[in-house]
């Protein structure tokens, strides 16, 4: 009996001293997460752009980004929806050549959503692809509309018929997701005539209407959107 006893009160002390161990690294544990602020196992799987930058994303480029971000309201305290083309001027102070080329590397990124002459409204090929590319978000903070019109008219006319087709792609986007603070996400830049014109040779880009004829004027009549993936 007395051996029995012995052996009781030596398990019952290997059981406090296991209980104690295991109570100490959760605390320790715990503690840690206090520090960090984030457990573990809950931190992202997949590098998103906070974590990770994509290699269009130069310091030139994001300079003029931090400058449309600061300048066309998603970020800072002035309340604002987007950019003009002299806003865009001022602010990129950079040729219309350079401006293009900086969103050269987005070619396969993004795509060019196509209008009709004189119009804003959404065709169902154009709605396809503004529905892919915000899907395509791959963890980016930003998504981006940059309108243009083409040479067909007056200044003023174009630069109301950009700023339009900007707000068309951002209704749509708005309908149709539900999305959350939709306006510290998406930028938009409505450009008209005035400033960036593409080129015949952006038709090889990914544009919404594959199957029709593509040229200089109609490639203009056009809303390049895309996700951004830089840290900034």
């Amino acid at each position: 009996m007395r051996g029995a006893g012995i052996i009781g009160i030596v398990a019952g002390c290997a059981l406090l001293v296991a209980s104690g161990v295991t109570v100490h690294g959760q605390v320790q544990a715990a503690s840690q997460r206090l520090r960090t602020g984030v457990a573990a196992a809950v931190r992202p799987a997949v590098a998103i752009a906070n974590d990770a930058e994509a290699p269009y994303c130069t310091p030139a480029f994001k300079t003029v980004l931090q400058r449309v971000l600061n300048a066309c309201g998603l970020v800072g305290a002035e309340a604002r929806r987007g950019c003009q083309p002299a806003d865009v001027k001022t602010l990129a102070s950079i040729s219309d050549d350079d401006f293009n080329a900086l969103f050269t590397p987005l070619k396969g990124r993004g795509g060019v959503v196509m209008f009709d002459d004189a119009s804003e409204k959404l065709d169902d090929e154009a709605r396809k692809m503004v529905e892919e590319m915000w899907l395509d978000r791959r963890g980016a903070r930003y998504f981006f509309i940059v309108a243009r019109a083409s040479k067909t008219g007056t200044p003023e006319f174009n630069r109301t018929l950009s700023h339009k087709r900007a707000n068309s792609v951002l209704f749509d986007i708005s309908d149709r997701f539900k999305e959350e603070d939709l306006d510290k996400k998406v930028g938009m830049l409505w450009l008209g005539n005035e400033f960036a014109q593409l080129g015949a040779e952006y038709c090889q880009w990914n544009v919404s209407r594959k199957n029709k004829a593509c040229t200089a004027e109609a490639i203009n009549r056009s809303a390049f959107v895309s996700w951004v993936d830089c840290q900034l």
